[in-house]
Protein backbone atom coordinates (compact mmCIF):
# COMPACT_ATOMS: atom_id res chain seq x y z
CA UNK A 1 0.00 0.00 0.00
CA UNK A 2 1.12 3.44 -1.16
CA UNK A 3 -0.29 6.49 1.37
CA UNK A 4 0.23 9.94 -0.64
CA UNK A 5 -0.46 13.69 0.92
CA UNK A 6 -1.50 15.97 -1.35
CA UNK A 7 -1.49 19.55 -0.63
CA UNK A 8 -5.35 21.90 -0.69
CA UNK A 9 -3.58 24.76 -1.73
CA UNK A 10 -4.67 24.81 -5.82
CA UNK A 11 -5.72 21.97 -8.40
CA UNK A 12 -1.83 21.28 -9.13
CA UNK A 13 -0.65 18.84 -6.47
CA UNK A 14 -4.10 17.05 -7.12
CA UNK A 15 -3.21 17.12 -11.01
CA UNK A 16 0.04 15.52 -10.45
CA UNK A 17 -1.53 12.70 -8.53
CA UNK A 18 -3.70 12.23 -11.34
CA UNK A 19 -0.72 12.19 -13.56
CA UNK A 20 1.45 9.98 -11.60
CA UNK A 21 -1.25 7.24 -10.13
CA UNK A 22 -2.14 5.12 -13.18
CA UNK A 23 1.45 4.10 -13.11
CA UNK A 24 1.42 2.74 -9.81
CA UNK A 25 0.44 -1.05 -9.76
CA UNK A 26 -0.07 -1.01 -5.74
CA UNK A 27 -3.17 0.49 -4.56
CA UNK A 28 -3.17 3.99 -3.15
CA UNK A 29 -4.68 5.57 -0.32
CA UNK A 30 -4.54 10.02 -0.82
CA UNK A 31 -5.21 12.21 2.28
CA UNK A 32 -6.24 15.78 1.44
CA UNK A 33 -8.27 19.17 2.45
CA UNK A 34 -9.42 18.77 -1.60
CA UNK A 35 -12.81 16.69 -2.18
CA UNK A 36 -12.05 13.50 -4.22
CA UNK A 37 -11.57 14.14 -8.03
CA UNK A 38 -14.29 12.03 -10.14
CA UNK A 39 -11.73 10.57 -12.28
CA UNK A 40 -9.80 8.47 -9.77
CA UNK A 41 -10.31 4.94 -10.26
CA UNK A 42 -11.62 1.90 -7.48
CA UNK A 43 -8.05 1.10 -6.81
CA UNK A 44 -7.70 4.39 -4.93
CA UNK A 45 -8.80 5.70 -1.21
CA UNK A 46 -9.76 9.22 -0.82
CA UNK A 47 -9.55 9.96 2.90
CA UNK A 48 -10.60 13.99 3.43
CA UNK A 49 -8.80 15.47 5.79
CA UNK A 50 -10.41 18.28 8.09
CA UNK A 51 -8.74 21.79 7.64
CA UNK A 52 -6.04 22.93 10.05
CA UNK A 53 -6.56 26.94 8.99
CA UNK A 54 -10.06 27.40 10.40
CA UNK A 55 -10.52 29.86 12.90
CA UNK A 56 -11.21 28.19 16.09
CA UNK A 57 -13.63 29.33 19.16
CA UNK A 58 -12.05 29.73 22.73
CA UNK A 59 -13.95 28.12 25.15
CA UNK A 60 -14.86 32.37 26.26
CA UNK A 61 -16.66 31.86 22.75
CA UNK A 62 -14.25 34.18 21.47
CA UNK A 63 -13.30 33.30 17.31
CA UNK A 64 -9.72 32.98 16.60
CA UNK A 65 -7.69 32.81 13.74
CA UNK A 66 -5.68 30.12 13.14
CA UNK A 67 -2.15 31.89 12.96
CA UNK A 68 -2.75 33.30 16.38
CA UNK A 69 -2.78 30.10 17.87
CA UNK A 70 0.66 30.13 19.59
CA UNK A 71 3.81 29.68 17.13
CA UNK A 72 2.67 28.21 14.40
CA UNK A 73 6.34 27.46 12.80
CA UNK A 74 7.61 26.15 16.63
CA UNK A 75 10.63 29.01 16.33
CA UNK A 76 10.63 28.34 12.28
CA UNK A 77 11.22 24.62 12.26
CA UNK A 78 8.66 24.04 10.51
CA UNK A 79 6.07 26.29 7.80
CA UNK A 80 2.37 25.36 9.74
CA UNK A 81 1.38 23.63 13.15
CA UNK A 82 -1.25 25.66 15.10
CA UNK A 83 -1.11 24.98 18.86
CA UNK A 84 -4.43 23.64 20.23
CA UNK A 85 -6.30 23.79 16.56
CA UNK A 86 -8.51 20.68 16.30
CA UNK A 87 -8.48 20.03 12.92
CA UNK A 88 -4.36 19.93 13.08
CA UNK A 89 -4.73 17.17 15.43
CA UNK A 90 -7.07 15.51 13.61
CA UNK A 91 -5.24 15.19 10.63
CA UNK A 92 -2.29 14.35 11.98
CA UNK A 93 -4.13 11.69 14.31
CA UNK A 94 -6.10 10.44 10.95
CA UNK A 95 -2.85 9.47 9.16
CA UNK A 96 -1.12 7.99 12.42
CA UNK A 97 -4.20 5.54 13.08
CA UNK A 98 -3.94 4.58 8.90
CA UNK A 99 -0.40 3.71 9.30
CA UNK A 100 -0.35 2.13 12.39
CA UNK A 101 -3.50 -0.11 10.63
CA UNK A 102 -2.16 -0.58 7.49
CA UNK A 103 1.11 -2.28 6.04
CA UNK A 104 2.48 1.22 3.89
CA UNK A 105 5.36 0.51 1.67
CA UNK A 106 5.84 4.28 0.90
CA UNK A 107 4.23 7.47 1.73
CA UNK A 108 4.69 10.53 -0.94
CA UNK A 109 4.03 14.08 0.28
CA UNK A 110 3.15 16.78 -2.61
CA UNK A 111 3.52 19.02 -0.17
CA UNK A 112 4.61 19.34 3.19
CA UNK A 113 7.47 19.20 5.55
CA UNK A 114 5.77 18.56 8.37
CA UNK A 115 3.51 15.52 7.23
CA UNK A 116 6.91 14.32 6.07
CA UNK A 117 8.62 15.05 9.20
CA UNK A 118 5.46 12.81 10.91
CA UNK A 119 5.63 10.29 8.50
CA UNK A 120 9.31 9.34 8.87
CA UNK A 121 9.06 9.30 12.49
CA UNK A 122 5.95 6.79 12.33
CA UNK A 123 9.10 4.38 10.55
CA UNK A 124 8.03 5.13 7.02
CA UNK A 125 9.92 5.80 3.88
CA UNK A 126 9.07 8.94 2.37
CA UNK A 127 9.26 10.39 -0.89
CA UNK A 128 8.98 14.48 -1.50
CA UNK A 129 7.91 16.27 -3.99
CA UNK A 130 10.05 19.42 -4.93
CA UNK A 131 9.10 22.84 -5.97
CA UNK A 132 11.24 26.07 -7.30
CA UNK A 133 12.22 28.42 -5.38
CA UNK A 134 14.03 30.05 -2.24
CA UNK A 135 13.47 26.44 -0.10
CA UNK A 136 16.67 26.56 2.27
CA UNK A 137 14.58 27.22 5.24
CA UNK A 138 14.75 24.98 8.28
CA UNK A 139 11.74 23.23 7.41
CA UNK A 140 12.87 22.73 3.99
CA UNK A 141 16.07 21.29 4.97
CA UNK A 142 13.82 18.95 7.19
CA UNK A 143 11.91 17.61 4.78
CA UNK A 144 14.67 17.23 2.40
CA UNK A 145 17.28 15.84 5.07
CA UNK A 146 14.47 13.04 5.80
CA UNK A 147 12.87 11.74 2.70
CA UNK A 148 14.03 8.41 1.23
CA UNK A 149 13.50 10.51 -2.38
CA UNK A 150 13.19 13.59 -3.94
CA UNK A 151 11.50 14.16 -6.81
CA UNK A 152 11.61 17.11 -8.69
CA UNK A 153 9.43 17.69 -11.31
CA UNK A 154 11.01 19.26 -14.38
CA UNK A 155 14.43 18.43 -16.54
CA UNK A 156 17.58 18.06 -15.23
CA UNK A 157 19.81 21.47 -16.64
CA UNK A 158 16.55 23.45 -16.30
CA UNK A 159 15.46 25.37 -12.92
CA UNK A 160 18.19 25.88 -10.73
CA UNK A 161 17.40 24.41 -7.34
CA UNK A 162 19.98 25.24 -4.20
CA UNK A 163 18.28 23.80 -1.63
CA UNK A 164 18.17 20.56 -3.78
CA UNK A 165 22.01 20.55 -3.66
CA UNK A 166 23.36 18.57 -0.68
CA UNK A 167 20.98 16.04 -1.56
CA UNK A 168 21.84 15.04 -4.93
CA UNK A 169 22.12 11.23 -4.38
CA UNK A 170 18.71 11.17 -3.55
CA UNK A 171 17.15 13.80 -6.32
CA UNK A 172 15.35 12.54 -9.27
CA UNK A 173 14.60 14.90 -12.09
CA UNK A 174 11.83 13.44 -14.20
CA UNK A 175 11.10 16.08 -16.37
CA UNK A 176 7.60 18.27 -16.28
CA UNK A 177 4.63 16.18 -14.96
CA UNK A 178 1.48 16.80 -17.48
CA UNK A 179 -1.45 14.51 -17.31
CA UNK A 180 -1.72 15.25 -21.42
CA UNK A 181 1.67 14.33 -21.88
CA UNK A 182 1.22 11.87 -24.94
CA UNK A 183 -2.42 12.65 -26.20
CA UNK A 184 -3.32 13.31 -29.19
CA UNK A 185 -4.11 16.63 -31.18
CA UNK A 186 -7.92 16.39 -31.85
CA UNK A 187 -8.44 17.10 -35.55
CA UNK A 188 -10.35 20.17 -37.06
CA UNK A 189 -10.55 22.14 -33.84
CA UNK A 190 -10.09 25.45 -35.12
CA UNK A 191 -10.32 26.93 -38.84
CA UNK A 192 -7.13 27.68 -40.74
CA UNK A 193 -6.24 31.23 -39.90
CA UNK A 194 -8.16 31.87 -37.01
CA UNK A 195 -6.05 33.66 -34.05
CA UNK A 196 -7.28 32.09 -31.01
CA UNK A 197 -6.20 32.38 -27.55
CA UNK A 198 -6.76 30.43 -24.21
CA UNK A 199 -6.22 32.23 -20.95
CA UNK A 200 -5.90 28.79 -18.59
CA UNK A 201 -6.23 28.86 -14.53
CA UNK A 202 -6.44 31.95 -12.79
CA UNK A 203 -3.27 34.65 -13.77
CA UNK A 204 -5.19 38.02 -13.82
CA UNK A 205 -7.72 39.43 -11.80
CA UNK A 206 -10.98 39.70 -13.06
CA UNK A 207 -11.08 43.50 -14.19
CA UNK A 208 -7.46 42.79 -16.33
CA UNK A 209 -8.67 39.65 -17.72
CA UNK A 210 -12.20 41.76 -19.03
CA UNK A 211 -9.64 45.12 -20.19
CA UNK A 212 -7.18 42.26 -21.86
CA UNK A 213 -10.00 39.99 -23.72
CA UNK A 214 -11.57 43.70 -25.19
CA UNK A 215 -8.33 44.23 -26.73
CA UNK A 216 -7.93 41.38 -28.44
CA UNK A 217 -11.48 40.81 -29.27
CA UNK A 218 -10.82 44.01 -31.07
CA UNK A 219 -7.77 42.75 -32.37
CA UNK A 220 -9.09 40.48 -34.19
CA UNK A 221 -8.45 37.12 -31.99
CA UNK A 222 -11.13 34.52 -30.64
CA UNK A 223 -10.67 34.01 -26.69
CA UNK A 224 -11.37 31.38 -24.78
CA UNK A 225 -10.93 30.79 -20.48
CA UNK A 226 -10.50 27.87 -18.66
CA UNK A 227 -10.03 28.18 -14.79
CA UNK A 228 -9.25 31.97 -15.31
CA UNK A 229 -12.65 33.11 -13.50
CA UNK A 230 -14.51 31.64 -10.87
CA UNK A 231 -17.16 30.04 -13.47
CA UNK A 232 -15.02 28.50 -16.36
CA UNK A 233 -13.73 25.25 -14.64
CA UNK A 234 -13.32 22.97 -17.42
CA UNK A 235 -12.63 19.34 -16.83
CA UNK A 236 -10.51 18.40 -19.71
CA UNK A 237 -8.85 21.28 -21.12
CA UNK A 238 -6.64 19.21 -23.83
CA UNK A 239 -9.01 20.36 -26.61
CA UNK A 240 -8.87 23.85 -25.66
CA UNK A 241 -5.20 23.98 -25.52
CA UNK A 242 -4.90 21.76 -28.77
CA UNK A 243 -6.10 24.14 -31.03
CA UNK A 244 -5.20 28.16 -29.35
CA UNK A 245 -3.01 29.60 -31.34
CA UNK A 246 -1.30 30.71 -27.78
CA UNK A 247 -2.14 30.39 -24.10
CA UNK A 248 -1.93 32.32 -21.49
CA UNK A 249 -0.97 30.65 -18.18
CA UNK A 250 0.51 30.84 -14.76
CA UNK A 251 3.99 29.73 -14.05
CA UNK A 252 2.90 26.84 -12.35
CA UNK A 253 4.86 23.50 -12.41
CA UNK A 254 1.82 21.80 -13.86
CA UNK A 255 0.55 24.78 -16.03
CA UNK A 256 3.53 24.75 -17.54
CA UNK A 257 4.09 20.87 -18.17
CA UNK A 258 0.76 21.54 -19.72
CA UNK A 259 2.14 24.18 -21.85
CA UNK A 260 4.91 21.58 -23.05
CA UNK A 261 2.53 18.82 -23.78
CA UNK A 262 1.21 20.42 -26.50
CA UNK A 263 3.60 22.44 -27.51
CA UNK A 264 2.32 25.80 -27.15
CA UNK A 265 3.20 29.10 -28.08
CA UNK A 266 2.61 31.02 -24.56
CA UNK A 267 3.06 34.01 -22.67
CA UNK A 268 3.22 32.92 -18.78
CA UNK A 269 1.86 35.60 -16.24
CA UNK A 270 4.51 34.80 -12.82
CA UNK A 271 2.22 34.97 -9.89
CA UNK A 272 3.66 35.79 -6.96
CA UNK A 273 4.07 32.65 -4.56
CA UNK A 274 5.82 31.82 -1.71
CA UNK A 275 9.65 31.13 -2.01
CA UNK A 276 9.90 32.96 -5.30
CA UNK A 277 8.63 29.33 -6.89
CA UNK A 278 7.36 30.97 -10.23
CA UNK A 279 10.07 33.85 -10.56
CA UNK A 280 12.25 30.75 -10.30
CA UNK A 281 10.33 29.22 -13.13
CA UNK A 282 9.62 32.22 -15.47
CA UNK A 283 13.39 32.96 -15.58
CA UNK A 284 14.31 29.55 -16.69
CA UNK A 285 11.35 29.74 -19.60
CA UNK A 286 12.54 33.30 -21.04
CA UNK A 287 16.41 31.96 -20.65
CA UNK A 288 15.35 29.33 -22.65
CA UNK A 289 12.99 31.20 -25.18
CA UNK A 290 10.46 28.65 -24.53
CA UNK A 291 7.68 31.62 -23.66
CA UNK A 292 6.96 35.25 -23.34
CA UNK A 293 7.19 36.04 -19.32
CA UNK A 294 5.10 38.87 -17.75
CA UNK A 295 5.17 39.98 -14.02
CA UNK A 296 1.98 39.43 -12.25
CA UNK A 297 1.42 43.21 -12.22
CA UNK A 298 1.91 43.81 -16.19
CA UNK A 299 -0.52 45.95 -17.64
CA UNK A 300 -3.02 44.60 -20.23
CA UNK A 301 -1.54 46.45 -23.09
CA UNK A 302 1.63 45.06 -22.49
CA UNK A 303 0.33 41.25 -22.29
CA UNK A 304 -1.91 42.01 -25.64
CA UNK A 305 1.90 42.76 -27.16
CA UNK A 306 2.99 39.67 -25.90
CA UNK A 307 0.37 37.54 -26.78
CA UNK A 308 1.18 39.14 -30.45
CA UNK A 309 5.06 38.15 -30.03
CA UNK A 310 3.99 34.46 -28.59
CA UNK A 311 2.32 34.15 -32.34
CA UNK A 312 5.31 34.57 -34.08
CA UNK A 313 7.77 31.94 -31.57
CA UNK A 314 8.85 28.73 -32.23
CA UNK A 315 9.43 27.05 -28.87
CA UNK A 316 10.69 23.65 -28.16
CA UNK A 317 9.53 22.54 -25.59
CA UNK A 318 11.76 18.83 -25.99
CA UNK A 319 14.12 19.90 -22.92
CA UNK A 320 11.05 20.14 -20.52
CA UNK A 321 10.87 16.17 -20.92
CA UNK A 322 7.18 16.06 -20.44
CA UNK A 323 6.94 12.58 -22.29
CA UNK A 324 7.37 10.04 -19.79
CA UNK A 325 7.40 11.75 -16.92
CA UNK A 326 4.89 10.63 -15.10
CA UNK A 327 5.91 6.81 -15.54
CA UNK A 328 9.30 8.27 -14.50
CA UNK A 329 7.85 9.63 -11.19
CA UNK A 330 5.91 6.79 -10.18
CA UNK A 331 9.77 4.83 -10.98
CA UNK A 332 10.83 6.62 -8.12
CA UNK A 333 8.45 5.37 -5.70
CA UNK A 334 8.86 1.68 -6.64
CA UNK A 335 12.58 2.51 -5.53
CA UNK A 336 11.17 3.34 -1.96
CA UNK A 337 9.00 0.42 -1.94
CA UNK A 338 11.29 -2.30 -3.33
Amino acid sequence: MIGWYVHHHGWGHVARLLAVRPHLADPVTVFSSMPRPASLDDRTTWVQLPSDADPVVDADGVERPAHELGDVTAGGALHWAPVGHPGHRQRLAIIADWIARTDVAAFVVDVSAEVTAFVRLLGVPTVVFAQPGDRTDAPHRLAYDLADRIVAPWAAGTIPAPGLVPHEERVRRVGGISRHAGRSRPTGTAPSGERRVLFLSRTLDDERLRTVIDLLVADGWRVETAGAREDDRVDDVWPLLSRASVVVSAAGQNGVADLAAAGARAVVVVQERPFAEQEHTGRTLRSRGLAQVAGHDAAPEHLVELVRRALASTPDWGAWQVDGAAARAAAVIEEVRA
